[in-house]
Protein backbone atom coordinates (compact mmCIF):
# COMPACT_ATOMS: atom_id res chain seq x y z
CA UNK A 1 0.00 0.00 0.00
CA UNK A 2 2.66 2.13 0.89
CA UNK A 3 3.94 2.01 -2.79
CA UNK A 4 0.51 3.02 -4.22
CA UNK A 5 0.23 6.13 -2.09
CA UNK A 6 3.68 6.92 -3.27
CA UNK A 7 2.57 6.84 -7.02
CA UNK A 8 -0.62 8.90 -6.06
CA UNK A 9 1.09 11.79 -4.35
CA UNK A 10 3.44 11.81 -7.09
CA UNK A 11 6.33 10.85 -4.55
CA UNK A 12 9.95 9.30 -5.23
CA UNK A 13 10.60 7.56 -1.97
CA UNK A 14 8.04 6.91 1.50
CA UNK A 15 8.43 10.74 3.36
CA UNK A 16 7.37 9.22 6.42
CA UNK A 17 9.69 6.29 7.35
CA UNK A 18 10.82 6.04 10.45
CA UNK A 19 14.57 4.70 9.71
CA UNK A 20 17.02 7.17 10.05
CA UNK A 21 17.75 7.88 6.54
CA UNK A 22 20.04 11.07 6.17
CA UNK A 23 18.55 12.86 3.02
CA UNK A 24 15.58 13.46 5.46
CA UNK A 25 17.51 14.42 8.08
CA UNK A 26 15.83 18.14 9.50
CA UNK A 27 17.68 20.16 11.88
CA UNK A 28 15.17 21.64 14.46
CA UNK A 29 17.12 24.25 16.36
CA UNK A 30 17.17 22.30 19.36
CA UNK A 31 19.00 19.28 17.05
CA UNK A 32 21.48 21.97 16.41
CA UNK A 33 22.15 22.57 19.46
CA UNK A 34 22.40 18.73 20.99
CA UNK A 35 24.68 18.78 17.98
CA UNK A 36 26.54 21.73 19.18
CA UNK A 37 26.96 19.93 22.48
CA UNK A 38 27.70 16.58 21.78
CA UNK A 39 30.56 18.39 18.91
CA UNK A 40 31.77 20.41 22.30
CA UNK A 41 32.02 17.79 24.44
CA UNK A 42 34.11 15.58 22.14
CA UNK A 43 36.49 18.18 21.61
CA UNK A 44 37.17 19.15 24.93
CA UNK A 45 40.01 17.19 27.25
CA UNK A 46 38.15 14.19 28.07
CA UNK A 47 35.00 12.98 30.11
CA UNK A 48 31.14 12.53 29.55
CA UNK A 49 29.04 13.92 27.57
CA UNK A 50 25.68 13.23 27.57
CA UNK A 51 22.31 13.63 25.46
CA UNK A 52 18.82 12.62 26.40
CA UNK A 53 15.49 12.59 25.46
CA UNK A 54 12.31 11.12 25.00
CA UNK A 55 12.06 8.17 22.79
CA UNK A 56 11.70 8.87 19.13
CA UNK A 57 12.88 12.90 19.91
CA UNK A 58 15.52 12.16 17.37
CA UNK A 59 18.73 10.93 19.83
CA UNK A 60 19.86 9.00 17.57
CA UNK A 61 19.54 11.22 14.44
CA UNK A 62 21.54 13.45 15.77
CA UNK A 63 24.31 10.96 16.55
CA UNK A 64 24.52 10.07 13.19
CA UNK A 65 24.76 13.82 11.64
CA UNK A 66 27.49 13.73 14.66
CA UNK A 67 29.64 10.71 12.48
CA UNK A 68 29.53 13.06 9.56
CA UNK A 69 30.43 16.31 11.32
CA UNK A 70 33.17 14.15 13.74
CA UNK A 71 36.96 15.36 12.91
CA UNK A 72 38.44 12.82 11.01
CA UNK A 73 41.79 12.73 13.92
CA UNK A 74 38.91 11.00 15.82
CA UNK A 75 38.38 7.02 16.14
CA UNK A 76 34.97 5.72 17.12
CA UNK A 77 33.40 3.03 18.87
CA UNK A 78 29.67 2.72 18.92
CA UNK A 79 27.60 0.31 20.56
CA UNK A 80 23.77 0.54 20.69
CA UNK A 81 23.28 -2.75 22.44
CA UNK A 82 24.49 -1.78 25.98
CA UNK A 83 22.94 -5.18 27.36
CA UNK A 84 26.66 -6.20 28.36
CA UNK A 85 28.79 -7.35 31.08
CA UNK A 86 31.94 -5.74 32.04
CA UNK A 87 34.20 -8.07 30.12
CA UNK A 88 31.49 -7.77 27.25
CA UNK A 89 32.08 -4.12 27.31
CA UNK A 90 35.87 -4.20 27.13
CA UNK A 91 35.57 -7.02 24.34
CA UNK A 92 33.53 -4.94 22.64
CA UNK A 93 35.65 -2.08 22.95
CA UNK A 94 38.80 -3.82 21.77
CA UNK A 95 36.45 -5.12 18.15
CA UNK A 96 35.51 -1.71 17.30
CA UNK A 97 39.10 0.04 17.74
CA UNK A 98 40.35 -2.72 15.94
CA UNK A 99 42.42 -4.07 18.88
CA UNK A 100 43.21 -8.50 19.02
CA UNK A 101 41.87 -9.80 21.88
CA UNK A 102 43.98 -11.23 24.29
CA UNK A 103 44.06 -15.14 24.31
CA UNK A 104 42.48 -17.64 25.75
CA UNK A 105 39.82 -17.09 29.20
CA UNK A 106 40.95 -13.31 29.38
CA UNK A 107 40.47 -11.42 32.47
CA UNK A 108 39.13 -7.71 32.62
CA UNK A 109 43.02 -6.26 33.16
CA UNK A 110 44.26 -8.07 30.43
CA UNK A 111 41.18 -6.23 28.23
CA UNK A 112 42.01 -3.07 30.24
CA UNK A 113 45.64 -3.16 29.66
CA UNK A 114 45.76 -3.83 25.76
CA UNK A 115 43.22 -1.16 25.31
CA UNK A 116 45.40 1.22 27.39
CA UNK A 117 47.82 0.79 25.22
CA UNK A 118 46.08 1.31 22.10
CA UNK A 119 45.03 4.86 23.23
CA UNK A 120 48.40 5.72 24.28
CA UNK A 121 49.39 4.66 20.92
CA UNK A 122 46.47 6.47 19.30
CA UNK A 123 47.15 9.59 21.41
CA UNK A 124 50.82 9.30 20.41
CA UNK A 125 49.94 9.60 16.85
CA UNK A 126 47.63 12.77 17.31
CA UNK A 127 44.16 11.13 17.35
CA UNK A 128 41.45 10.66 19.84
CA UNK A 129 39.08 8.05 20.94
CA UNK A 130 35.42 8.40 21.01
CA UNK A 131 33.24 6.14 22.40
CA UNK A 132 29.11 6.54 21.39
CA UNK A 133 26.45 4.32 23.70
CA UNK A 134 22.98 4.42 22.71
CA UNK A 135 20.34 2.81 24.78
CA UNK A 136 22.69 3.70 27.72
CA UNK A 137 19.53 3.81 30.44
CA UNK A 138 20.10 0.04 30.00
CA UNK A 139 24.06 -0.24 31.14
CA UNK A 140 23.72 -1.62 34.77
CA UNK A 141 25.74 -0.20 37.45
CA UNK A 142 29.12 -1.76 37.78
CA UNK A 143 29.38 -1.42 33.77
CA UNK A 144 29.05 2.58 33.98
CA UNK A 145 31.43 2.13 36.71
CA UNK A 146 33.64 0.19 35.05
CA UNK A 147 33.41 2.85 31.92
CA UNK A 148 34.30 5.57 34.43
CA UNK A 149 37.29 3.89 35.30
CA UNK A 150 37.99 4.06 31.36
CA UNK A 151 38.00 8.36 31.79
CA UNK A 152 41.03 8.01 34.26
CA UNK A 153 42.96 6.88 31.46
CA UNK A 154 44.52 10.14 30.53
CA UNK A 155 48.11 11.75 29.92
CA UNK A 156 49.36 15.11 31.60
CA UNK A 157 47.15 16.71 28.76
CA UNK A 158 43.80 14.98 28.45
CA UNK A 159 41.98 11.83 28.94
CA UNK A 160 42.38 9.20 26.41
CA UNK A 161 39.17 8.46 25.88
CA UNK A 162 36.12 10.30 25.50
CA UNK A 163 32.47 8.42 26.04
CA UNK A 164 29.22 9.65 24.69
CA UNK A 165 25.80 8.55 26.85
CA UNK A 166 22.79 8.97 23.94
CA UNK A 167 19.68 7.71 26.16
CA UNK A 168 15.79 8.14 27.39
CA UNK A 169 15.30 10.43 30.29
CA UNK A 170 15.86 7.99 33.06
CA UNK A 171 19.43 8.23 32.52
CA UNK A 172 19.44 11.44 33.89
CA UNK A 173 17.67 10.46 36.98
CA UNK A 174 20.01 7.13 37.32
CA UNK A 175 23.26 9.37 37.01
CA UNK A 176 21.79 11.08 39.37
CA UNK A 177 22.41 8.08 42.12
CA UNK A 178 24.44 8.94 44.85
CA UNK A 179 26.98 5.80 44.48
CA UNK A 180 26.98 6.89 40.79
CA UNK A 181 28.39 10.81 41.65
CA UNK A 182 31.64 10.28 40.52
CA UNK A 183 30.62 9.75 37.01
CA UNK A 184 28.63 12.48 37.20
CA UNK A 185 31.30 14.80 38.36
CA UNK A 186 32.92 13.94 35.00
CA UNK A 187 30.27 15.33 32.77
CA UNK A 188 31.37 17.65 30.70
CA UNK A 189 28.20 19.14 28.59
CA UNK A 190 24.68 17.70 28.60
CA UNK A 191 21.82 18.48 26.52
CA UNK A 192 18.18 17.51 26.99
CA UNK A 193 16.52 17.25 23.87
CA UNK A 194 13.02 18.36 23.65
CA UNK A 195 10.34 18.12 21.33
CA UNK A 196 9.29 20.08 18.04
CA UNK A 197 7.50 23.51 18.17
CA UNK A 198 4.47 23.68 16.33
CA UNK A 199 6.53 25.81 13.77
CA UNK A 200 9.30 23.28 13.88
CA UNK A 201 6.18 20.46 13.03
CA UNK A 202 4.77 22.05 10.16
CA UNK A 203 8.56 22.90 8.97
CA UNK A 204 9.37 19.73 9.29
CA UNK A 205 6.34 17.85 7.64
CA UNK A 206 6.78 19.79 4.80
CA UNK A 207 10.64 19.35 4.65
CA UNK A 208 10.11 15.67 4.25
CA UNK A 209 7.28 16.03 1.90
CA UNK A 210 9.81 18.10 -0.21
CA UNK A 211 12.78 15.51 0.06
CA UNK A 212 10.32 12.73 -1.05
CA UNK A 213 9.59 14.55 -4.02
CA UNK A 214 5.91 16.56 -3.23
CA UNK A 215 5.33 19.61 -5.09
CA UNK A 216 1.27 19.17 -3.25
CA UNK A 217 0.67 20.70 -0.03
CA UNK A 218 -0.56 17.62 1.41
CA UNK A 219 -0.89 18.73 4.93
CA UNK A 220 -2.70 22.00 4.99
CA UNK A 221 -1.61 24.74 7.36
CA UNK A 222 -4.85 24.25 9.45
CA UNK A 223 -4.13 20.26 10.52
CA UNK A 224 -0.57 21.03 11.52
CA UNK A 225 -1.50 22.96 15.04
CA UNK A 226 -3.45 19.15 15.39
CA UNK A 227 -0.41 17.10 14.74
CA UNK A 228 1.66 18.73 17.00
CA UNK A 229 -0.88 18.15 19.79
CA UNK A 230 -1.76 14.66 18.51
CA UNK A 231 2.09 13.75 18.65
CA UNK A 232 3.17 16.21 21.42
CA UNK A 233 6.36 17.03 18.38
CA UNK A 234 8.36 14.08 18.66
CA UNK A 235 9.55 13.37 14.97
CA UNK A 236 8.84 9.55 15.14
CA UNK A 237 5.19 9.83 16.43
CA UNK A 238 4.78 12.41 13.40
CA UNK A 239 6.35 10.25 11.15
CA UNK A 240 3.90 7.58 12.08
CA UNK A 241 0.62 9.40 11.96
CA UNK A 242 1.64 11.31 8.81
CA UNK A 243 2.13 8.56 6.99
CA UNK A 244 -1.17 6.60 7.92
CA UNK A 245 -2.81 10.04 7.35
CA UNK A 246 -1.30 9.47 3.83
CA UNK A 247 -2.41 6.51 2.89
CA UNK A 248 -6.15 7.28 4.22
CA UNK A 249 -6.11 9.95 1.95
CA UNK A 250 -4.93 7.08 -1.03
CA UNK A 251 -7.78 4.89 -0.33
CA UNK A 252 -10.26 7.71 0.12
CA UNK A 253 -9.18 9.42 -3.17
CA UNK A 254 -8.53 12.53 -1.75
CA UNK A 255 -6.02 15.34 -3.00
CA UNK A 256 -4.90 15.98 0.35
CA UNK A 257 -5.06 15.23 4.40
CA UNK A 258 -8.18 16.50 5.93
CA UNK A 259 -9.65 16.93 9.50
CA UNK A 260 -11.26 13.34 9.64
CA UNK A 261 -8.67 11.56 7.85
CA UNK A 262 -6.17 13.03 10.53
CA UNK A 263 -8.25 11.62 13.21
CA UNK A 264 -9.20 8.75 11.97
CA UNK A 265 -5.20 8.03 10.91
CA UNK A 266 -4.91 9.14 15.05
CA UNK A 267 -7.34 5.92 16.09
CA UNK A 268 -5.52 3.42 14.62
CA UNK A 269 -2.13 4.99 15.45
CA UNK A 270 -2.94 5.68 19.11
CA UNK A 271 -5.60 3.11 19.73
CA UNK A 272 -8.72 5.35 20.31
CA UNK A 273 -11.77 6.09 18.37
CA UNK A 274 -10.76 10.17 17.97
CA UNK A 275 -7.45 10.38 18.42
CA UNK A 276 -7.92 12.87 21.35
CA UNK A 277 -5.75 11.52 23.82
CA UNK A 278 -2.27 11.90 23.50
CA UNK A 279 0.52 11.01 25.49
CA UNK A 280 0.50 14.20 27.44
CA UNK A 281 -3.12 14.29 28.28
CA UNK A 282 -2.45 10.55 29.92
CA UNK A 283 0.01 11.93 31.63
CA UNK A 284 -2.08 14.65 32.95
CA UNK A 285 -5.12 12.22 33.59
CA UNK A 286 -3.00 9.97 35.60
CA UNK A 287 -1.85 12.55 37.75
CA UNK A 288 -4.98 13.91 38.75
CA UNK A 289 -5.91 9.75 39.44
CA UNK A 290 -2.85 10.07 41.86
CA UNK A 291 -3.74 13.48 43.61
CA UNK A 292 -7.04 12.39 43.96
CA UNK A 293 -5.89 9.21 45.71
CA UNK A 294 -3.08 11.08 47.42
CA UNK A 295 -6.19 13.09 48.99
CA UNK A 296 -8.48 9.95 49.79
CA UNK A 297 -5.42 8.80 51.69
CA UNK A 298 -4.50 11.80 53.53
CA UNK A 299 -8.51 11.92 54.81
CA UNK A 300 -8.40 8.36 55.76
CA UNK A 301 -5.24 9.03 57.85
CA UNK A 302 -6.67 11.96 59.71
CA UNK A 303 -10.37 10.30 60.05
CA UNK A 304 -8.28 7.13 61.91
CA UNK A 305 -5.93 9.03 64.51
CA UNK A 306 -5.58 6.28 67.60
CA UNK A 307 -5.81 8.63 70.35
CA UNK A 308 -10.42 8.66 69.12
CA UNK A 309 -9.84 12.09 68.78
CA UNK A 310 -13.01 13.38 66.45
CA UNK A 311 -11.31 15.08 63.14
CA UNK A 312 -13.12 16.45 60.52
CA UNK A 313 -12.67 15.71 56.79
CA UNK A 314 -10.28 18.68 55.54
CA UNK A 315 -12.50 21.27 53.25
CA UNK A 316 -11.93 20.76 49.77
CA UNK A 317 -9.30 22.59 48.27
CA UNK A 318 -10.89 25.48 45.63
CA UNK A 319 -10.05 24.50 42.20
CA UNK A 320 -9.11 27.31 39.79
CA UNK A 321 -11.30 28.14 37.24
CA UNK A 322 -10.43 26.85 33.47
CA UNK A 323 -8.28 29.19 31.35
CA UNK A 324 -10.00 30.05 27.99
CA UNK A 325 -8.88 27.52 25.27
CA UNK A 326 -8.42 30.00 22.87
CA UNK A 327 -6.88 33.40 22.33
CA UNK A 328 -9.01 35.74 20.31
CA UNK A 329 -9.30 39.32 19.29
CA UNK A 330 -11.57 41.28 21.37
CA UNK A 331 -14.76 41.20 19.83
CA UNK A 332 -15.81 45.33 20.81
CA UNK A 333 -12.60 46.43 19.36
CA UNK A 334 -12.29 47.26 15.56
CA UNK A 335 -9.95 44.33 13.53
CA UNK A 336 -6.57 44.98 13.74
CA UNK A 337 -2.83 43.52 13.76
CA UNK A 338 -2.56 44.77 17.13
CA UNK A 339 0.77 45.82 17.20
CA UNK A 340 -0.09 49.57 18.16
CA UNK A 341 -1.66 47.52 21.38
CA UNK A 342 0.61 45.18 21.85
CA UNK A 343 3.84 47.69 22.00
CA UNK A 344 1.41 49.62 24.30
CA UNK A 345 1.54 46.94 26.65
CA UNK A 346 5.21 45.68 26.14
CA UNK A 347 6.74 49.23 27.13
CA UNK A 348 4.12 48.98 30.02
CA UNK A 349 5.42 46.46 31.46
CA UNK A 350 8.83 48.45 31.88
CA UNK A 351 7.02 50.94 33.44
CA UNK A 352 7.12 53.06 29.97
CA UNK A 353 4.80 55.16 27.61
CA UNK A 354 4.54 54.16 24.18
CA UNK A 355 3.75 56.94 21.68
CA UNK A 356 3.08 55.64 18.47
CA UNK A 357 5.46 54.25 15.52
CA UNK A 358 9.03 52.66 15.35
CA UNK A 359 8.99 50.68 18.77
CA UNK A 360 12.66 49.98 18.78
CA UNK A 361 13.51 53.39 17.70
CA UNK A 362 11.87 54.56 21.26
CA UNK A 363 13.32 51.58 23.06
CA UNK A 364 16.66 52.89 22.05
CA UNK A 365 15.61 56.09 23.60
CA UNK A 366 15.11 54.60 26.95
CA UNK A 367 18.37 52.73 27.03
CA UNK A 368 16.62 49.45 25.96
CA UNK A 369 17.22 47.02 23.05
CA UNK A 370 15.19 44.92 20.68
CA UNK A 371 14.88 41.50 19.59
CA UNK A 372 13.30 39.91 17.66
CA UNK A 373 13.63 35.94 16.70
CA UNK A 374 11.47 32.73 16.10
CA UNK A 375 11.91 30.02 18.85
CA UNK A 376 9.50 27.56 21.73
CA UNK A 377 8.46 28.62 25.30
CA UNK A 378 11.95 27.21 26.26
CA UNK A 379 13.61 30.29 24.77
CA UNK A 380 11.06 32.49 26.28
CA UNK A 381 11.73 30.75 29.61
CA UNK A 382 15.30 32.02 29.09
CA UNK A 383 15.33 35.45 28.14
CA UNK A 384 12.61 35.87 30.67
CA UNK A 385 11.36 39.10 29.75
CA UNK A 386 7.56 40.05 28.26
CA UNK A 387 7.39 39.39 24.98
CA UNK A 388 5.19 40.16 21.89
CA UNK A 389 4.40 37.22 20.09
CA UNK A 390 2.28 36.69 16.68
CA UNK A 391 -0.87 34.36 17.57
CA UNK A 392 -3.34 33.31 15.29
CA UNK A 393 -6.99 32.79 15.27
CA UNK A 394 -9.35 30.17 14.29
CA UNK A 395 -9.94 32.17 11.01
CA UNK A 396 -6.21 31.54 10.62
CA UNK A 397 -5.46 35.61 11.20
CA UNK A 398 -2.28 36.83 12.71
CA UNK A 399 -2.99 38.87 15.48
CA UNK A 400 -0.06 40.23 17.68
CA UNK A 401 -0.60 39.72 21.84
CA UNK A 402 2.05 40.90 24.96
CA UNK A 403 2.65 37.86 27.08
CA UNK A 404 3.25 39.14 30.54
CA UNK A 405 3.46 35.67 32.39
CA UNK A 406 4.37 32.30 32.39
CA UNK A 407 3.57 29.39 34.40
CA UNK A 408 2.94 25.80 34.61
CA UNK A 409 -0.82 26.48 34.10
CA UNK A 410 -0.22 28.39 31.03
CA UNK A 411 0.08 32.11 30.16
CA UNK A 412 -1.66 35.92 30.57
CA UNK A 413 -1.64 37.98 27.31
CA UNK A 414 -2.54 41.82 27.06
CA UNK A 415 -4.28 41.61 23.82
CA UNK A 416 -5.72 45.45 22.44
CA UNK A 417 -5.76 46.46 26.11
CA UNK A 418 -7.74 43.19 27.38
CA UNK A 419 -6.04 41.09 29.64
CA UNK A 420 -6.66 37.09 29.14
CA UNK A 421 -5.40 33.96 30.52
CA UNK A 422 -5.28 31.12 28.41
CA UNK A 423 -4.03 27.48 28.83
CA UNK A 424 -0.50 25.97 28.16
CA UNK A 425 -2.26 24.41 25.12
CA UNK A 426 -3.95 27.11 23.27
CA UNK A 427 -0.50 28.49 23.67
CA UNK A 428 1.23 26.10 21.70
CA UNK A 429 -1.46 25.50 19.05
CA UNK A 430 -1.97 29.79 18.63
CA UNK A 431 1.77 30.90 19.08
CA UNK A 432 3.31 30.53 15.07
CA UNK A 433 6.93 31.09 17.23
CA UNK A 434 7.37 34.65 16.27
CA UNK A 435 8.06 36.64 18.71
CA UNK A 436 10.30 40.06 20.07
CA UNK A 437 11.24 41.70 23.09
CA UNK A 438 12.83 44.61 25.13
CA UNK A 439 15.76 44.84 26.92
CA UNK A 440 18.71 46.58 28.68
CA UNK A 441 21.96 46.54 26.61
CA UNK A 442 25.04 47.23 28.74
CA UNK A 443 26.25 50.42 27.75
CA UNK A 444 30.23 48.84 27.51
CA UNK A 445 29.10 46.49 24.93
CA UNK A 446 28.55 47.56 21.26
CA UNK A 447 28.98 44.30 19.56
CA UNK A 448 29.98 41.07 19.42
CA UNK A 449 32.41 39.66 22.17
CA UNK A 450 34.66 36.70 20.87
CA UNK A 451 38.04 35.31 21.63
CA UNK A 452 40.54 38.16 20.53
CA UNK A 453 38.01 41.17 21.75
CA UNK A 454 40.24 43.26 24.51
CA UNK A 455 38.74 45.99 26.27
CA UNK A 456 36.18 47.77 28.40
CA UNK A 457 33.56 45.00 26.57
CA UNK A 458 35.68 42.11 28.03
CA UNK A 459 35.78 43.24 31.33
CA UNK A 460 32.50 43.31 31.73
CA UNK A 461 31.92 39.95 30.39
CA UNK A 462 34.61 38.79 32.78
CA UNK A 463 33.07 41.04 35.75
CA UNK A 464 29.65 38.85 34.86
CA UNK A 465 30.91 35.50 34.64
CA UNK A 466 32.89 35.94 38.13
CA UNK A 467 29.30 37.33 39.55
CA UNK A 468 27.93 34.24 38.54
CA UNK A 469 30.59 31.95 39.56
CA UNK A 470 31.02 33.94 43.17
CA UNK A 471 34.62 34.34 42.20
CA UNK A 472 36.87 37.64 41.93
CA UNK A 473 39.96 38.14 39.94
CA UNK A 474 43.28 38.78 41.92
CA UNK A 475 44.08 42.25 40.61
CA UNK A 476 41.00 43.16 39.03
CA UNK A 477 39.18 42.10 35.47
CA UNK A 478 42.07 41.29 32.90
CA UNK A 479 40.82 43.35 29.10
CA UNK A 480 41.98 40.76 26.73
CA UNK A 481 39.44 37.61 25.86
CA UNK A 482 41.82 34.41 26.50
CA UNK A 483 41.55 31.18 26.20
CA UNK A 484 40.72 31.04 29.70
CA UNK A 485 37.72 33.48 29.29
CA UNK A 486 36.57 31.04 26.71
CA UNK A 487 36.56 27.95 28.25
CA UNK A 488 34.46 29.89 30.96
CA UNK A 489 31.93 31.35 28.61
CA UNK A 490 31.50 27.86 26.91
CA UNK A 491 30.50 26.23 30.39
CA UNK A 492 28.06 28.97 31.04
CA UNK A 493 26.40 28.63 27.67
CA UNK A 494 26.33 24.75 28.02
CA UNK A 495 24.41 25.36 31.68
CA UNK A 496 22.58 27.85 29.77
CA UNK A 497 21.18 25.25 27.00
CA UNK A 498 22.54 27.86 24.29
CA UNK A 499 25.11 27.01 21.69
CA UNK A 500 28.51 26.58 23.34
CA UNK A 501 30.29 28.88 20.19
CA UNK A 502 32.75 30.69 22.87
CA UNK A 503 31.67 34.32 21.88
CA UNK A 504 28.83 36.27 23.16
CA UNK A 505 26.04 37.26 20.55
CA UNK A 506 22.38 38.32 21.20
CA UNK A 507 21.08 35.48 22.66
CA UNK A 508 24.09 34.95 24.85
CA UNK A 509 24.24 38.06 25.85
CA UNK A 510 20.28 38.87 26.74
CA UNK A 511 21.00 35.74 28.95
CA UNK A 512 23.76 37.38 30.80
CA UNK A 513 22.01 40.80 31.32
CA UNK A 514 18.58 38.48 32.63
CA UNK A 515 20.49 37.22 35.10
CA UNK A 516 22.41 40.54 36.72
CA UNK A 517 19.12 42.87 35.66
CA UNK A 518 17.04 43.61 38.74
CA UNK A 519 15.34 46.41 37.75
CA UNK A 520 13.59 44.24 34.36
CA UNK A 521 10.78 42.75 34.67
CA UNK A 522 10.26 39.36 34.67
CA UNK A 523 7.66 37.02 32.88
CA UNK A 524 8.34 33.75 34.72
CA UNK A 525 8.96 33.63 38.83
CA UNK A 526 12.12 32.49 39.55
CA UNK A 527 11.00 29.11 41.32
CA UNK A 528 9.26 28.09 37.62
CA UNK A 529 12.50 29.31 35.66
CA UNK A 530 13.64 25.93 34.49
Amino acid sequence: MTVLYQTYFGLAEAPFSIAPTPRFLYLSQRHQEALAHLLYGIEGDGGFVLLTGEVGAGKTTVCRHLLDRIPETCEVAYIFNPRLTVTELLATLCDEFGIASPPGDASIKDYFDRLYRHLLDSHAQGRHAVLIIDEAQNLAPDVLEQMRLLTNLETSERKLLQIVLLGQPELGVMLARPELRQLAQRIVARYHLGALTRHEVGAYIRHRLAVAGSQAELFPPALVARIHSLTGGIPRLINLLCDRALLGAYVQGRPQVDRRILAGAAGEIFGHAEGRRTWAWRAVFGAAILIAGLGSAVAVYWRSLPDGRAVSAPSAVPVAAPRPERLEWPPDVHPSDGSEEANTALFRAWGLEYSGGDGCAQAGRYGLSCLAARGGLDDLKHWNRPAVLQMRDGQGKDFLATLVALDSEGARFVVAGHERAVGATALAEQWTGRYSLLWRQPAQVSGAIRPGSRGPQVIWLRQHLDLLDGHTEAGGPAADFDADLERRLKRFQLEQGLMPDGSVGPKTLVRLVGLADPDAPRLVRAKEVR
